[in-house]
């Protein structure tokens, strides 16, 4: 069972007790991510993020790791375009300890200009892997041209211009501008005690109230963008607005997708490289956020053979929009989405995530119970009414890498 505790200051604690675990996962999230950023700025997020491991007024960035391995804890965080997430997993023995050293670098990070620095150039690697990625290298391409000009389209990581000019200081007064309590929930996910809730409390409850950042808004441009690079491969992404976060579409967004190209058994997968062998690579997902989603299709493989296989995606989803889904497929997504939540749940870290995003989305907690519903409430014409709403061709949006032909080179593939 999962309670909530909602402290005078704003800051919400969810929680939930698992019987027969001997581990517990502690999530602290704020709804701060490069969404949020000014242009000047973008990239400080994911900077924060990276500097809360770097020393406190008691622990040196070393001491820090060494703590946590004497206890044999995991300790990790991730920044996304809406949030940032500092977690750390470890035995119930040893929660006190996991929880003392998670809310000592999130209170009490110095930010010394030293390790500001130091961090600074493993930021700048981690963007130049991100450029000899091309999978990411396209998806970024494609988020930057069809968001342009509203904050979605900057990249996580940032640029490296605007890093330069970050410093220590930059960085402690964004934190506490952004960092406020309206922003933070606290997720606890398998064995804690009374003591270890009660010792969370006491710890946010400090906090000052203060007003949270604005979210910006959303803009949207459908965009054919193409980027030379002598790579062996191409890389495409065809994309389309969708659906956003919280939608009621979501679970019918989740088995159209999964059919269409989440597995070995999907549409793109069984037609484009196992029946006629034009890729190695070939998947769809979904991207959503506040205000805004995406439906992307990714493929990658030879400049050869991608105009007949974007062709053959078109075709793809013309078949979709007009026949929908058989009976089969229907069940099997369903089958294989509802089994993905429910093993996903056996791990208290998943459930933290759960716990977490169910609160900053939608205020409340949803069980597997109401999921397990969602998905079985879905009917083959929901499915054809949301496919029909997403493959409008005049708004999609197409990004190519490597040795790409021209933009009217993939329109024309693409019917568009």
């Amino acid at each position: 069972m999962t309670e909530k505790i909602t402290l005078p200051n704003g800051i919400r604690i969810v929680h939930e007790r698992l019987p027969g675990v001997r581990s517990c996962t502690l999530g602290l999230w704020v709804e701060s991510g490069s969404r949020h950023e000014p242009e000047e700025l973008c990239g400080i997020s994911h900077y924060i993020e990276h500097m809360l491991f770097k020393g406190t007024d008691t622990r040196t960035a070393a001491q820090l790791a060494a703590d946590f391995d004497a206890i044999g804890g995991q300790v990790n965080a991730f920044t996304t375009k809406e949030h940032t997430c500092f977690y750390c997993r470890a035995l119930d023995t040893h929660l006190p300890e996991a929880a003392r050293l998670l809310c000592d670098m999130f209170f009490r990070s110095t930010f010394a200009q030293r390790e500001v620095e130091l961090e600074k150039s493993v930021i700048f690697e981690e963007i130049d892997m991100y450029e000899d990625t091309p999978e990411d290298l396209v998806s970024e391409q494609l988020v930057a041209a069809a968001y342009d000009g509203c904050s979605l389209a900057r990249p996580i990581l940032g640029f490296k211009e605007t890093l330069t000019r970050i410093d220590g200081e930059k960085l402690r007064d964004y934190r506490e501008t952004r960092y406020t309590p309206e922003n933070i929930v606290v997720a606890l996910c398998g064995s804690y005690s009374d003591e270890d809730l009660a010792h969370l409390t006491e710890q946010f409850a400090g906090m000052e109230k203060r007003t949270p950042p604005s979210r910006g808004d959303v803009c949207y441009r459908p965009a054919f963008v193409v980027r030379k690079k002598e790579i062996e491969q191409n890389h495409l992404i065809a994309s389309f607005p969708s659906i956003e976060t919280g939608s009621p579409d979501r679970f019918i967004m989740q088995i159209m997708n999964n059919t269409l190209g989440g597995g070995m058994s999907s549409r793109l997968f069984q037609r484009v490289r196992e029946q006629h062998g034009l890729c190695y690579s070939i998947y769809s997902y979904t991207n959503a956020y506040f205000g805004a989603g995406s439906l992307g299709i990714y493929v990658a493989l030879s400049a050869r053979t991608e105009l007949s296989a974007l062709a053959m995606v078109r075709e793809e989803l013309d078949r979709l929009c007009q026949d929908g889904l058989t009976d089969d497929e229907l069940s099997r997504s369903r089958e294989q989405l509802k089994a993905n939540v429910l093993m996903g749940l056996e791990s208290t870290s998943t459930r933290m995530n759960s716990l977490a995003r169910n609160e900053l989305i939608y205020g409340r907690q949803y069980s597997a119970d109401d999921i397990i519903a969602g998905f079985d409430a879905v009917t083959r014409d929901d499915v054809l009414r949301l496919a029909r709403d997403t493959f409008v061709y005049d708004r999609a949006s197409l990004s190519a890498v490597g040795q790409a032909k021209t933009e009217a080179d993939y329109r024309k593939a693409f019917g568009v």
